[in-house]
């Protein structure tokens, strides 16, 4: 299979100008003869379905909440980036491109990744006008903080609900089109199924969450904006109800799921305190502008924080990386802190955590100037710890939050199917093999404010007006696939929760495709998960009928999405003979510890093609090229 990207020719400055200009439109007139599917309303579906709707298309936009305030986007708490130079500290376009190749280790696309980077300053004049309360310097202008992999402070940030009040933008600008007629919402609605019809989407199969009933919809084009898949590993700092079953069934109507074992671990995780946990909480990284990361010297020294003076203290980050500090990239970040558990000097009663520490910030700055930075934050943490941080340091751990891989796409956003596309973090195409802090809003909104919106047209111009019903037989071949799914699991009976197969699939993810990763473990990992497949599809219980509110049902779909998604992870893992980024294979590794590259033979993106039921999968290779920036060892020292 050829892998056409579809990058403009010439300068990378010129690329995204000159591809507006020269991609086909569709006529003002005939927008709304178009019909557009969304699948997702946080803030890349909101934000897409906003500016499509806006332009005169016609859309559809589903979500399987009550409402689309409630899309895990709302969970985003540090900040947006942008190179807006308000600092005046040396930032700009080319120095955000440049840190978000080197934060992805070098395995992502120049040219999308430099027009993110162009795009970024105007989804904060967007969001601005839409009323986002971004914070504000002493004169009225808007402030920034610093985030990790970066010397230069360009996060815009509204105290630690950035997410939340971007998300509150795009649905008002959401809602003003449902008003004016140009969206439908179709809320407690999940998609279980692609329709192709002569290669090409045109439309879904849903399922609706309170009644069961099985329905399709059919358009011109079907974007996916779904978001990730950590919840394949259990414990995640994702929603509970976040899912890959969107993405993984067109997966397996054609589409290419690419990287998918670049997943990024976040550094300042609230630590597992049981097995009762069915979710973790995560601490912004922009805490760490102001805290202090922090173990013992001394192996197994359990002395309480205040108690153990700054000579016996290990600020282990400020010592390996002193240009960088506290704000080195989250996979550094993330591996240090295991590696200093790993040794014994972890903290708390499980000896797996390390200390956030803000004493010398509070000494330095005030208690009052903290607490406008990061209250809302601190109050989070003490209702779950019943610590008061102000007081004692935070005690955070590494935990599974994001995924830089998802499905294949083009720069237009196009999957391999034509007119599927997939924006946000359901694509694969901006953040390689790490994604730096405070980047999924910016690629969220500006895939679906400032990139879909252009380049669906080019599409659309090309393909008949004319609609096609759902009645077309594509349609009751996907619908009848759909109910043979559910029916299969409803008739098992088994003796086992579908909890317990997600929580025995989520250990032996993240044991061995987690933080750390070698052949020896990938290989066990592949057989285990093998056998808990087998397993669930003869011991899984799911209670309730289809035609009801039926959440055990609900889960089980998903996680029997997860249980074969994880099996295409470590397949990924297992080929990917290197160390980049999140994938740190502890074969492929420098004298110091880090990652260890092989750009001479895994310098691609890795594309995997669905060839049916228990078969593997065929590999496709996208060749990354580099112009523009050096491939070097990264550093952070």
């Amino acid at each position: 299979m050829l892998l056409n990207s579809k990058i403009p020719e010439g300068p990378l400055t010129d690329k995204w100008t000159k591809h507006k200009f020269n991609i086909k439109l569709v006529n003002p007139a005939n927008k709304r003869k178009y019909d557009i599917i969304v699948v997702g309303t946080g803030l890349a579906g909101a934000s897409a379905s906003a500016s499509l709707a806006e332009l005169g298309y016609n859309v559809k936009a589903f979500c399987f909440h009550d409402s689309p305030r409630r899309a895990h986007s709302i969970a985003a708490q540090g900040g947006i980036n942008a190179a807006k130079n308000y600092q005046n500290d040396g930032d700009s376009v080319f120095r955000l491109f440049y840190d978000t190749i080197k934060g992805g280790d070098y395995r992502s696309r120049e040219a999308n990744v430099y027009r993110l980077a162009q795009v970024s300053v105007n989804i904060i004049d967007q969001c601005v006008a839409q009323g986002v309360p971004f914070a504000r310097e002493y004169g009225g202008l808007l402030a920034n903080r610093s985030f990790g992999g970066a010397q230069v402070s360009r996060t815009f940030y509204a105290r630690g609900q950035t997410g939340q009040q971007l998300l509150l933008g795009a649905y008002s600008a959401l809602s003003r089109q449902v008003a004016n007629g140009k969206v439908q919402i179709f809320p407690r609605t999940e998609m279980l199924d692609l329709v192709k019809i002569d290669g090409k989407a045109r439309g879904i199969v849903t399922r609706n969450l309170i009644t069961g009933k099985i329905e399709s919809h059919s358009a011109h084009a079907v974007i996916l904006a779904t978001g990730g898949y950590g919840n394949v590993f259990f414990l995640s700092t994702n929603a509970m109800g976040s899912n890959t079953t969107a993405a993984w069934r067109a997966h397996k109507r054609g589409a290419l799921f690419a990287n998918p074992c670049f997943t990024q671990i976040h550094p300042t995780c609230i630590p597992v305190s049981g097995d009762h946990q069915s979710k973790l909480t995560l601490m912004s990284e922009s805490l760490r502008n102001d805290g202090r990361v922090w173990v013992p010297k001394a192996k197994g020294d359990k002395r309480k924080a205040k108690d153990i003076p700054d000579n016996e203290r290990d600020y282990f980050l400020e010592r390996k990386y002193p240009s960088f500090g506290n704000l080195v990239p989250r996979d550094v970040a993330s591996r240090n802190a295991k590696e200093a558990c790993d040794e014994g000097r972890g903290v708390g009663p499980t000896g797996l955590a390390v200390y956030l520490d803000f004493r010398d910030a509070i000494q330095r700055d005030g208690k009052n100037t903290i607490e406008a930075k990061y209250g809302n934050l601190f109050e989070m943490y003490e209702k779950i710890t019943g610590q008061n941080p102000y007081e004692m340091p935070m005690m955070i751990y590494p935990a599974i939050h994001y995924t830089m891989g998802g499905l294949w796409v083009d720069y237009n956003l196009m999957t391999n199917i034509p007119g599927l596309y997939a924006t946000g973090e359901c694509n694969f195409s901006d953040h390689g093999a790490n994604r730096l802090g405070a980047s999924a809003l910016m690629q969220g909104l500006a895939d679906g404010y400032f990139v879909i919106s252009y380049t669906i047209g080019d599409y659309l111009a090309s393909i008949p007006i004319e609609r096609i019903n759902n009645d077309h037989p594509a349609f009751k071949e996907a619908e009848a696939n759909v109910a043979g799914i559910i029916t299969k699991l409803l008739i098992i009976k088994g003796t086992r929760t579908v909890d317990s197969f997600h929580k025995e699939l989520g250990k032996v993810m993240w044991d061995y495709c987690g933080m750390a990763r070698n052949a020896k473990g990938l290989k066990f990992a592949k057989e285990k998960i093998r056998e808990i497949r087998a397993e669930f599809w003869n011991n899984v219980n799911v209670v309730g009928e289809n035609e009801e509110l039926n959440q055990t049902l609900e889960k089980a779909l998903r996680v029997s999405d997860f249980l074969e998604l994880g099996e295409l992870m470590i397949d990924d893992a297992l080929n990917r003979e290197e160390s980049c980024g999140g994938h740190f294979r502890e074969e492929y590794q420098t004298e110091e510890g880090e990652a260890k590259r092989d750009d001479e033979n895994f310098s691609y993106v890795a594309a995997w093609e669905y060839t049916g039921d228990n078969q593997p999968e065929a590999l496709h290779k996208e060749a990354l090229e580099f112009e523009n920036v050096k491939l070097t060892q990264r550093s952070y020292k």
